[in-house]
């Protein structure tokens, strides 16, 4: 067969898995294509990719599903980079942007507003960045990825996703895994599980060089995210979905 087609997330927490991707003999396998994780679901379904790394609320809707490897986006408690935005506490809170480039994310952060924090507010879906300009006043947002660390220097009230999930439940979170909807050769899912666990090695060389004035990755890379898809991280997995699909909050 020809290369096979990887959809990568544009990022900075998904360095450590690409490190390895972006050498032989992988490299030499696949052909990366980098996209947000809402979009790279689409592109999974539509036959643009053959593994990508998607958003743990995309499964169920998938034809079929093969989760690869033994890594993913997780966290043990606070992630840092997912969180609700607002200049008011959580009860003054009337209107929420829902981010456009996540999908596990809003489904969470509409569990986490019926079942845990009591608030029934407005819901937005954002189409753009233009949404970040709204949150203010009693209109709250919720931020995914790089930009909620520029998010974090501006707003007064950070709702952690991760760490509210952990209070709940006591599990770990999951917030993305590698998911293809074929099925790959066994050869070469081996070597590419491999590749993703050969960046965890060197996340101070990663550090290095990536220039990030905004948060200590080191601190990000080693305290808030947690990169093995390990027994628990399987069980806060399951644990999501099943509340997911009863409370029909993607």
């Amino acid at each position: 067969m020809g290369k096979i087609r990887v959809g990568i997330v544009n990022y900075l927490n998904t360095r450590p898995l690409i490190y390895g991707l972006q050498r032989p003999p992988v490299s030499d396998l696949i052909e990366l294509k980098g996209d947000y994780p809402s979009r790279l679901a689409d592109m999974l379904m539509k036959d643009e990719i053959d593994v990508g790394l998607i958003p743990v609320a995309v499964i169920p809707q998938l034809p079929s599903c093969h989760i690869i490897g033994e890594h993913c986006i997780g966290t043990e408690g606070e992630i840092a980079s997912v969180a609700l935005f607002s200049e008011v506490p959580m009860d003054e809170i009337k209107r929420i942007y829902l981010d456009y480039q996540s999908r596990t994310s809003v489904a969470l952060l509409k569990y986490l507003a019926k079942e845990y924090w009591g608030i029934n507010p407005e819901f937005v879906q954002a189409v753009d960045e233009d949404y970040r300009k709204e949150i203010k006043g009693t209109t709250a947002g919720l931020v995914i990825g790089d930009r909620a660390f520029e998010q974090r220097k501006i707003s007064t009230f950070i709702y952690d996703l991760g760490s509210e999930w952990k209070k709940i439940t006591g599990l770990p979170f999951v917030f993305a895994v590698w998911v293809s909807v074929k099925e790959l050769p066994q050869d070469f899912l081996r070597e590419f599980d491999k590749a993703n666990g050969l960046g965890l090695q060197y996340i101070d060389e990663i550090v290095e060089q990536t220039p990030f004035g905004l948060y200590d990755l080191s601190k990000y890379y080693k305290l808030h995210l947690s990169y093995h898809l390990d027994e628990r991280k399987r069980a806060g997995m399951k644990l999501f979905l099943k509340y997911i699909s009863e409370s029909i909050v993607v």
